[in-house]
């Protein structure tokens, strides 16, 4: 195997907010080495950082993994360049969100439950309610909002804005949307270890031009760790909402989640707790429910952690269909739709409830 072919290779990692040109074109990759079974790719990125830079090393990372053949070992290095001058103080931090009123977290403490569903929907629904509603998809090992919002081909663009470059969401159903998937080909996997997707989903987030919004939901990835405290401290969320399944191993690990927010460190208030399956509805008999997961699970684990239940969704097959389809089903106005609307209206009074606490707090103080 030659450079030139490896260059061929990395011609299919593009820049996202540099017009999608790729990173040879942009003259980011320095210098190829050869040797043994060992391919090393140095990137070379100015002092004044590249907000996707993280993102840059995954991609090229894993488009050598994809494109060398079995025993060949694929390096990605970085070095420091200067930078050109036009692309000084490109800095972004989180006064990028100045123009979002709320950043709420969507988390749950274990995968399984439906939370990027209950994220999608939530998101839709608020919409519907007349709120202007973003959401960013920080999932960053499963990104499944392309698929469930029937966006999967977008690619991001970038505008300049006051001499910095930002990436455009995608508007659809009356929401904002951005995702680190769509900077991945389907079924790409995106090998990052735990600091490197930290920095990358912070940077991605910050960078979009989101503009005013009333609600930005952050469909976090499952579990706690490095990814959700880092997008706690350095993102400015607000709050959080934990999502569960009526099942005792899923409401054990809610009580994990609970925990990481309530860390000293973090200290973010939990606005309520999302029981998703609930129940079983068949779609031809609306009013039977079959507790197929356990019953009432989610309001006795609301209880025990002192918070309020924001709503149960019944578990009807249409939600997994309009999923697989692209098309959310808070949309429609079948039970499991309402249900999600109830649910947004509860979610905007609890963060408003929660504001104004906040307000008098600082007032008596």
């Amino acid at each position: 195997m030659s450079a030139e072919e490896v260059l061929e290779f990395l011609k299919e990692v593009h820049h996202p907010a540099k017009q999608d040109r790729d990173i040879v074109d942009l003259g980011i990759v320095q210098k190829i080495d050869i040797k043994d079974n060992t391919v090393t790719v140095t990137l070379g990125f100015p002092k004044q950082r590249d907000p996707l830079k993280k993102y840059i090393v995954g991609a090229s990372r894993a488009c050598l993994i994809r494109h060398l053949g079995k025993g060949v070992k694929a390096e990605v290095e970085e070095v420091e360049i200067e930078a050109p001058a036009a692309s000084k103080g490109t800095e972004f931090t989180k006064e990028t969100l100045l123009s979002v009123k709320h950043i709420i977290g969507v988390a749950s403490g274990k995968g399984g439950v439906g939370k990027s569903t209950v994220a999608v929907n939530l998101a839709v629904a608020l919409a519907r309610l007349g709120y202007k509603v973003g959401l960013a998809d920080a999932d960053v090992y499963g990104p499944s909002v392309p698929l469930m919002t029937g966006t999967e081909g977008y690619k991001p663009v970038a505008e300049e804005i006051n001499g910095k470059d930002y990436i455009v969401p995608l508007e659809k159903f009356g929401v904002k949307w951005m995702s680190i998937g769509y900077f991945a080909d389907r079924g790409q996997a995106l090998v990052w270890r735990g600091p490197m997707a930290s920095n990358a989903l912070k940077q991605l987030i910050l960078q979009v031009n989101w503009g005013p919004l009333d609600f930005l939901l952050i469909d976090m990835p499952p579990g706690t760790g490095d990814i959700h405290i880092s997008l706690m401290q350095e993102i400015g969320i607000e709050g959080a909402v934990l999502v569960t399944t009526p099942q005792a191993v899923a409401l054990a690990d809610v009580e994990k989640g609970a925990d990481m927010f309530r860390n000293e460190n973090i200290n973010k208030p939990i606005f309520g707790l999302i029981e998703n399956m609930a129940w079983f509805t068949p779609e031809e008999h609306p009013d039977e429910k079959y507790y197929i997961f356990g019953r009432d699970g989610g309001e006795k684990m609301a209880s025990v952690l002192g918070i309020p239940l924001l709503g149960r969704i019944p578990l009807v097959q249409s939600i997994r269909e309009n999923a697989d389809q692209g098309t959310p089903a808070a949309l429609s106005t079948r039970p499991d739709g309402v249900a999600f609307v109830e649910l947004a209206g509860r979610l905007a009074d609890a963060v408003k409830v929660a504001g104004d606490s906040t307000v008098k707090s600082h007032k008596d103080n």
